[in-house]
């Protein structure tokens, strides 16, 4: 069986879309994933978003995300926003719309060039990220072969570690990426984000993503630090994150309020894939 799909990247993030609302075909097993995302005839991705006919009437589109080694996962900031610019371009859609996805309605704001996107808000009670601790706390120590790191936890859909570096070049990130992203106290896994701080407005960042590794970009992993530093009281309410891949701006107003992430979606190429 072949499907067409739409090779993407936000903030470098490699990003395939796979639009099936007309046919609805299921997407591949994880065996079949992993290969497509990993050969050398294969589409090549970070995160596949797979997107389908909406349940609730008033959403435009659901999807599913798939990292790169076949697991899915409940949310891809940067994904989102290439499903957003690819449903845009295929159908007049307003400027604003809502999206199904596995953590919840999304809203999407096409300004311009750039996409906005809510990613819900931020979850720190630690059962929910899920984290393994006694009591929820803005910061936890995390033994590592009996090195102690201090680190951040929170939810952004999907679990975050977050650790605040004084260089992002110098980060650790190939030696503690994988280690914490299996750490035991993370049940699920975790995304692993090594931030620095420049100024209240401004951070750089790298992240190791569960099932991929270190990738250019990740969105949810963007808002993770942002809103770890604004809990912390060392981030204004919107930031400007710069990533290996680009520039993402991230806006968290505090509580229950969403978080908004907005970027660039571009299109690259278009292909067939066989499932």
């Amino acid at each position: 069986m072949q499907v067409a799909y739409f090779k993407m990247q936000g903030a470098g993030n490699k990003i395939v879309v796979v639009d099936q609302r007309k046919d609805n075909i299921a997407p591949p097993d994880a065996a079949r994933l992993r290969a497509l995302a990993s050969t050398p005839d294969g589409p090549d991705f970070d995160q596949l978003m797979w997107v389908s006919r909406a349940a609730d009437p008033s959403h435009a589109a659901s999807y599913r995300v798939f990292n790169a080694d076949g697991s899915e996962v409940q949310q891809c900031g940067n994904g989102v926003r290439c499903v957003a610019r690819i449903l845009a371009r295929a159908t007049p859609h307003p400027d604003t719309f809502t999206l199904g996805s596995p953590s919840g309605p999304v809203s999407v704001r096409i300004e311009d060039n750039l996409i906005a996107v809510s990613m819900g808000s931020p979850e720190f009670e630690p059962a929910l990220i899920p984290f393994l601790a006694e009591k929820s706390s803005l910061y936890y120590e995390l033994d590592i072969d009996g090195e102690v790191l201090e680190i951040q936890a929170v939810s952004m859909g999907n679990p975050h570690c977050v650790l605040q570096v004084g260089s992002v070049e110098n980060a650790p990130v190939q030696r503690l990426g994988p280690i914490i992203e299996q750490h035991q106290r993370f049940p699920e896994k975790a995304n692993v984000g090594f931030m620095n701080i420049r100024d209240r407005e401004n951070i750089e960042l790298r992240v190791h993503e569960r099932g991929v590794g270190e990738t250019l970009a990740c969105g949810t992993g963007a808002c993770a630090a942002v809103v770890s530093g604004q809990r912390a009281g060392l981030l204004d309410e919107q930031v400007t994150v710069d990533l290996p891949g680009g520039q993402l701006v991230v806006s968290w107003a505090g509580g229950k309020e969403p978080v908004w992430l907005t970027g660039n979606a571009e299109l690259i190429s278009e292909g067939i894939m066989h499932l």
